[in-house]
This record gives structure tokens, C-alpha cells and sequence, in this order.
């Protein structure tokens, strides 16, 4: 009788925990851009594509400058957001299945992975799923909610910033008690590159390629959906309890000639590829009280973001994530323990879905200034020092073989290990 008593009480005692913890713990807002190059925001320096509302953000952010994405496709950079996984260990390396196979066999890799919403669901939280999603339905990632069931990009969550953004409002305040994870991924600035004609205005300058004006108009649309968000959660009062999150999915250089050379509108050192053009993204945090303004030097990387995101929760990281918490660097308390980032690159369209190194194209690492891409088929390397070099125009590799040597027994390492 007393056992049962004591274990009646310690039910008690945990639940009564979980839900003061829960009111405690800051919401968190998640905003994917889509096909944005690194160098496209002002508060990245670009002196043509104007951001204001993200670079007010990241005036108020703790700002990493040298974030990067493991691959450089869609399917496989989201899939890594929501899970703090390399592609080849959630296998969700490509964006389509092979010719013949159902796109649903590939499902039960995001339904078997420790998914950011389905963790947080442990810890008290609702989450809210929008926009880019390739997973079928948006249950298949644990999110209690959203706006996909079904479909290859997102479906009718694809609607999320360049039509309405109600859906989240509606969300939010269904139960504003609970503590909420939402996902914002508007497919912006992604293709269709269809802006508004008042902002396609502002880029149709004389003697810009229209391509390329279309893409900057489609970036200063997405900006101002981040603001409309932002000002909205500042209006609801929730803004000091929430942290908020921004990472690209992936880069872009547009396109501007009469022939594509790639699958779509973008260059050959961007999408796809294992370029800087492709793979770097600037990572924002925002929570206020914990995070420091400023900008951080460290290398890292969008593995980081759900161990981050989770120990902001109150959670604990699962041990298959290799990523770091971002937090104390965040706070201004130190850099990371770390000192490379690595990634992989795949074909687009699997070779076979149950064996990603079959569809691997490429290995990378970067550590301090230099950074050193494998090409598997020609069983060669490049090296680059994206310091002095950010677009990657001068292969370093013939001239610093000690260089090659030491950064591909270091990218072998990290290889051997997963």
C-alpha cells in the first residue's frame, strides 16, 4: 500500500514538473528559407537585395555567418532540420525515389528518425507544420499538426507566406498556453519566381538580366513574410518567450543565360553542388535573455540546430545526433568545441533508397579557412581557402598537397565513423 502510495505521488510529482517546466520553456519559431544564396541579405552585406525585417532580426540575433548545410538538395537539407541527422544516416539523401519506386517507401525513414516535433511532444509541446515538406503526411515527422498530407514538395502547405499566413495565427492561438514549435518553410525565394510587380520594380533596373531581377524580388518577398510573422508574435505578446530560429535550405546563384546548364535556373557552383554557393548558409537565434547580439565566428552547421532547439526545450539530445548545442556560443560564452563541418553531397534521384553511398557524389570538410571537396568518381580532391577565396575560384589543390593530404585524412575520419 504505501509502495503504491509512493508511486502515485512520484506520478504526481512528474506531471505537476512537466507542466511547470512546460510553462517555462520559450516557444520556438522556425523560419526555412528556400534556394537563397548566402550573400542575398543585407545583413550579409549584399548591397542590392534589401531584407530589412530579417536584418533587424539579425541585429538583434546572435549571428553565425559561416553556417553550412551538409547537402545541398532540398529533400535531404530538410529532412537534417527536423532531425540534427547526416543524409546518410536518416537515408532521406535525394529528392525523388528511383524510376518504379513508390515515393511512400521512402516515408518510414522520417517516421523512424528522433524527429525534432515528435521529441518535443514528449516534452508538452504542440508543433505546427507549413510549407516545404516532402515526408507525405505531416504526422510522419510527429507534428501534431499542419498542412501537408500528401504530395512532393509540401502540397497545400505550399500556400504558407506567398498566399496567407492565418493558418499559424490560427494555430497559435487555438491553445496559447502550451508551448508551440512551428515550422515555417514557405517555398520563398524559391521557383516559380512570380514577385509582386510592385517589388519586381524596384529590381528591373536597366541592364539587369530579368532572371536575376525576378530572383531579388522574390527574396525581398520572402523578407517581408519573415516580418509579418515576426510582428505579429511582437503584437501576441510572445515574442520574449520564443526563440527564434532562420537557416536556408539551401543556396542559389541564378541562372542568366538562354540555356540552363544545371536541372534548373541555377548555376553549377550552387544548388546541388558542393560549393560554398550551395551548401553556406547564415544561421540566425533570437532569445531574448539567452542569446547575445552580435556575430559569431564559429562553423557550424544546420546538424546543430535540433540539439539546440531541444536543449532550449528541456530535452536531451539523442546520441546518434552529432551536432552541437549552439546555445553558450550563442550567449557570448565561448566557441565551439569544434574546429570542421563536414557533408556529403547525392544525386538527385536515387540510385537506391537503402544504400546511401550509392548515391553519393561527393565528401567535404571545412576546418579554419580551408575547405577540401572529394570527388568519388574521379577518386580526386580541390581545395579552396574560402577565406580569401568565398566563391571558390582558384583550386589551391596542386600547390598545397600537405594541405589535401591533411584535410582528406580528416574527411576520412569523419567518413569511417558514421
Amino acid at each position: 500500500m504505501n509502495a503504491a502510495r509512493g508511486f502515485l505521488s512520484l506520478l504526481l510529482w512528474a506531471a505537476t514538473s512537466l507542466h511547470v517546466a512546460a510553462a517555462d520553456r520559450p516557444n520556438v519559431v522556425m523560419i526555412v528559407g528556400d534556394d537563397q544564396g548566402w550573400t542575398d541579405f543585407g545583413f550579409m552585406g549584399s548591397k542590392v537585395v534589401q531584407t530589412p525585417h530579417l536584418d533587424k532580426l539579425a541585429a538583434e540575433s546572435a549571428v553565425f555567418p559561416n553556417g553550412y548545410t551538409p547537402t545541398s538538395l532540398c529533400r535531404a537539407s530538410l529532412a537534417t532540420l527536423l532531425t540534427g541527422l547526416y543524409g546518410h544516416q536518416h537515408r532521406i539523401c535525394c529528392n525523388d525515389p528511383p524510376d518504379g519506386v513508390d515515393r511512400a517507401k521512402m516515408h518510414p525513414f522520417i517516421q523512424n528518425a528522433p524527429a525534432l516535433p515528435r521529441l518535443l511532444k514528449e516534452l508538452g509541446y504542440r508543433s505546427f507544420q507549413t510549407g516545404k515538406f516532402w515526408e507525405g503526411h505531416f504526422q510522419n515527422a510527429g507534428f501534431t499538426d499542419g498542412m501537408t498530407t500528401k504530395g512532393r514538395h509540401g502540397d497545400t502547405g505550399l500556400v504558407i507566406g506567398r498566399e496567407t499566413m492565418k493558418p499559424i495565427y490560427d494555430f497559435i492561438q487555438a491553445d496559447p498556453k502550451q508551448p508551440f514549435f512551428l515550422w515555417y518553410a514557405p517555398m520563398m525565394p524559391h521557383e516559380p519566381h512570380n514577385p509582386p510587380e510592385r517589388l519586381l520594380k524596384k529590381y528591373a533596373v536597366e541592364g539587369r538580366n530579368p532572371k536575376l531581377a525576378k530572383y531579388y524580388a522574390m527574396c525581398e518577398w520572402y523578407d517581408e513574410t519573415c516580418g509579418e510573422l515576426l510582428a505579429w508574435l511582437e503584437k501576441q505578446k510572445l515574442a520574449d518567450n520564443t526563440l527564434v530560429v532562420v537557416v536556408t535550405d539551401n543556396g542559389w546563384i541564378q541562372e542568366t543565360g538562354a540555356v540552363k546548364t544545371t536541372r534548373g535556373n541555377f548555376a553549377p557552383k550552387s544548388k546541388m553542388s558542393p560549393y560554398d554557393g550551395g551548401l553556406r548558409t547564415p544561421i540566425l537565434l533570437r532569445w531574448p535573455g539567452k542569446t547575445k547580439a552580435g556575430r559569431y565566428d564559429d562553423l557550424v552547421s544546420t546538424i546543430d540546430l535540433v540539439p539546440t532547439m531541444l536543449t532550449a526545450c528541456g530535452g536531451k539530445p539523442p546520441k546518434e545526433m552529432q551536432g552541437l548545442s549552439l546555445l553558450d556560443a550563442a550567449a557570448g560564452k565561448g566557441q565551439l568545441a569544434r574546429d570542421a563541418v563536414f557533408g556529403e553531397i547525392f544525386v538527385h534521384t536515387a540510385v537506391d533508397i537503402d544504400k546511401p553511398a550509392l548515391n553519393l557524389t561527393h565528401r567535404w570538410v571545412r576546418q579554419g579557412d580551408w575547405k577540401l571537396i572529394w570527388f568519388e568518381e574521379k577518386k580526386a580532391a580541390e581545395l579552396y581557402n574560402v577565406v580569401d577565396d568565398p566563391f571558390e575560384g582558384k583550386d589551391r589543390a596542386k600547390e598545397q598537397a600537405d594541405k589535401v593530404k591533411q584535410l582528406t585524412q580528416v574527411l576520412d575520419r569523419w567518413w569511417q565513423g558514421r
